[in-house]
């Protein structure tokens, strides 16, 4: 196949703006919708890039469009280009007066409850005009946005990165995991509570990928006890509070969250060989936006209060 020159002039920012619209809906017709324009408009302007290409970016099928390994690929490059040029666009605007700008956070279960919401709060003190997005998921998903310039940053557990390239670590604190449950919980009743008397409860665990469901295993495998049989697999800080807080399930949530809810209280049983790093995972190479850096600054002054001792 010949070389593809992406850089003569014929290939146009709209035609990346429209391949992206066209696979996020899944749809030439809603697509137009989305960009208001012509149906017949977006296709031809399809068209024109699979022209420019040499290659077929979609299979069209009667409910839609699907891309074809061509288009998966185009629609990736095409997803950091677009998102390159906005940070380019936010960091001119930030750099001419520094009080607008958007910063997109990706969240894990640690952090999100306390120091999030107080560094948020800070921030929009100081500067009402940048707009705070935050999307929950797993770490392992919010890596190639993270990578791709969709998300600024992500907050939580310092899950290893290994050998990831292009990403880097910023420790803001350590907590300890803590084995919890609701304050009437019929365990609290049973004299020298165990981990193998706790199997006889319902466990809300972390989805498997996680960092912390792999230690919590450990640990059961330690101690010659199998994982609970009865359980829900479960990333969301609100849903697994809910759960603890109005049925009998435990739960190993991180110290903060622990302690700031009146329904929820530690069991005793400890989980020493568990000790949380909560910091923020970041590109290496591509430097943060000016709203960006004032979140870091006020996770950062925010993480230093509230692990002071009292």
């Amino acid at each position: 196949m010949r070389a593809i020159d992406l850089l003569n002039g014929r290939l146009k920012l709209r035609h990346l703006v429209l391949v992206v619209a066209i696979a996020d809906h899944g749809s030439v017709l809603r697509a137009a919708e989305h960009l208001h324009l012509a149906q017949p408009a977006v296709t031809r302007s399809l068209r024109e890039v699979e022209h420019i290409l040499g290659v077929e970016l979609f299979t069209r099928g009667p409910r839609g469009v699907t891309p074809t390994l061509f288009g998966e690929a185009f629609v990736e490059h095409a997803r950091a280009v677009l998102a390159e040029l906005r940070r380019a666009g936010e960091r001119i605007t930030g750099l001419a007066d520094g009080q607008v700008g958007t910063v997109t956070i990706g969240t894990l279960l640690a952090g999100s409850n306390v120091l999030l919401p107080r560094a948020i709060a800070a921030l929009k003190r100081e500067r009402p005009g940048i707009t705070v997005i935050v999307q929950e998921a797993t770490f392992d998903a919010q890596v190639p946005r993270l990578l791709d310039g969709e998300i600024d940053m992500v907050l939580g557990r310092l899950n290893p990165i290994g050998d990831e390239q292009g990403l880097r670590q910023i420790v803001l604190y350590g907590e300890p995991v803590r084995l919890v449950a609701r304050a009437g919980h019929p365990a609290r009743d049973r004299p020298d509570l165990t981990l193998a008397d706790l199997l006889d409860y319902p466990w809300v665990l972390p989805l498997q990928q996680t960092a912390l469901r792999s230690e919590l295993e450990q640990i059961f495998r330690d101690r010659g006890l199998p994982l609970p049989t009865d359980l829900v697999e479960c990333t969301s800080v609100l849903t697994v509070r809910t759960l603890v807080r109005d049925t009998d399930m435990i739960a190993a949530l991180p110290d903060l969250v622990a302690r700031t809810d009146a329904g929820v209280a530690p069991l005793p049983v400890p989980l020493d060989p568990v000790r949380r790093q909560v910091g923020v995972t970041i590109p290496d190479r591509r430097p943060l936006t000016p709203s960006a850096r004032l979140m870091l600054d006020h996770l950062r002054s925010q993480a230093a209060e509230i692990t002071q001792p009292a």
